[in-house]
């Protein structure tokens, strides 16, 4: 998955800024651990890089993010983050509606809260957002520094003159310091200084960019003659990226899902165009399909009715020509003496010759105890106990156009089948 990596200004830098959107951010674009490309830009110009990317982190400067103690009683994740604004609303500032709050895993019952303005998260996540950004992150670049037990973890960076300080006191705790030098010449000085005031006593390491070592290697050297604390080493992507890597705190889930993950459907555009093509294909072809089969079944009844009218001219009134066509047949059978196949009689006669088929010569009355004829259809009361011959009797009435159910307990009905 490509990752784009964005270490942003401090707002303060930024509000030093007529256009905020111009500063040149370093940024950094990987595939899991490998770096494909790296440098420096506006965000505007890293727009085509970040509609590109599967995912988005931001590493907020270190002065934006505060990040606070707090015990905190065992919570649900919903309660935790009702909680928080009145837990540290004696330790801010600013009104907690105007910031928000994410809240780090317990450790011995305290918890590290990041705190950051929604302001400004707001005017990020919508910018990103609008670039084509889907999957955003950010991350207080203070955690993206290496911890080690006993040492502290510095670094900066410029932009547009401005330095922006970031140090690692703890595994859980840092601060960021946003440096206006006078003099670009003094920016080693300046930070070098600070460094020492914050961390009077700890050694340090410190992270410069490549071509700024020799020149902070130079004033360590002058301040710190006789006490050679503080390390200075290259910055490079490679320690931010493993850093951002561990870390869980994602201030955009604070705006409740502004910086969420947001499906792509641009790889998906041409497959969902020609599933519609397909679908409006098949819809058209079952529209005409249909309407072929209904234009056969109105020609189809009305060679029906018409036939019926020719046959029975007298009958005004046709509903149903093949149900009155049948009635017809059945009444003329009538008339001339033919029985019809649910008479009486035709059922009787041919149960009586498919129980001398099934039955091999045993007396039906040995079994049945009665005969109903109801509804059209012969009724079988059988005898408690009697084994009916029910597979060979059904066979042999089959073959005479007759089927056979059971009717209830005992009761078996016999009906025409025609």
């Amino acid at each position: 998955m490509s990752t784009l990596f964005i270490r942003l200004p401090s707002k303060a830098a930024a509000d030093n800024t007529p256009h905020w959107i111009t500063l040149s951010c370093p940024f950094a674009l990987a595939t899991g651990a490998a770096i494909e490309r790296e440098g420096a830009a506006p965000l505007a110009d890293l727009a085509p890089i970040i509609a590109r990317a599967q995912r988005v982190v931001l590493l907020l400067a270190a002065s934006d993010v505060t990040l606070l103690q707090v015990r905190v009683p065992p919570l649900s994740p919903a309660r935790l983050k009702a909680a928080l604004p009145n837990l540290l609303e004696d330790q801010l500032m600013s009104d907690p509606a105007e910031s928000v709050f994410v809240a780090g895993p317990s450790v011995n019952g305290l918890r590290t809260v990041a705190v950051a303005q929604r302001g400004w998260l707001d005017i990020l996540s919508h910018t990103l957002l609008a670039y084509g950004a889907r999957n955003l992150s950010a991350i207080p670049a203070q955690f993206c520094l290496p911890h080690e037990e006993g040492v502290v973890t510095a670094a900066a960076s410029a932009h547009a003159g401005d330095i922006d300080l970031t140090v690692r006191l703890s595994e859980s705790g840092g601060i960021g310091l946003p440096i206006f030098p006078d003099d670009a010449a003094e920016e080693p000085r300046e930070v070098v200084q600070t460094l020492c005031a914050v961390v009077p006593t700890a050694p340090i390491t410190l992270y410069v960019a490549q071509e700024k070592v020799p020149a902070y290697e130079h004033v360590v050297g002058q301040i710190l003659a006789l006490d050679q604390r503080i390390t200075v080493y290259a910055d490079n992507w490679s320690r931010w990226i493993a850093g951002a890597g561990q870390q869980s705190m994602n201030l955009f889930n604070a705006l409740g899902g502004a910086g969420g993950a947001v499906l792509d459907w641009r790889p998906w555009r041409w497959p969902a165009i020609l599933l519609l093509l397909v679908l409006l294909v098949n819809a058209i072809g079952l529209n005409i399909d249909w309407l072929r089969k209904k234009r056969e079944a109105e020609t189809l009844r009305n060679v029906m009715l018409q036939t019926y009218k020719v046959a029975y001219p007298g009958d005004t009134v046709v509903r149903d020509p093949v149900l009155q066509m049948r009635q017809k047949i059945v009444a003329a059978q009538r008339d001339s003496g033919q029985p019809a196949t649910d008479d009486f009689v035709v059922l009787t006669a041919s149960f009586g010759a498919a129980w001398e088929l099934a039955a091999g010569g045993r007396p039906a009355a040995g079994m049945i105890a009665g005969l109903d004829y109801r509804d059209k259809s012969l009724f079988l009361r059988i005898k408690p106990g009697s084994v009916l011959p029910v597979e060979p009797l059904k066979a042999a009435l089959a073959q005479r156009n007759f089927a056979m159910a059971p009717a209830g307990s005992n009761l078996w009905q016999i009906r025409s089948v025609k």
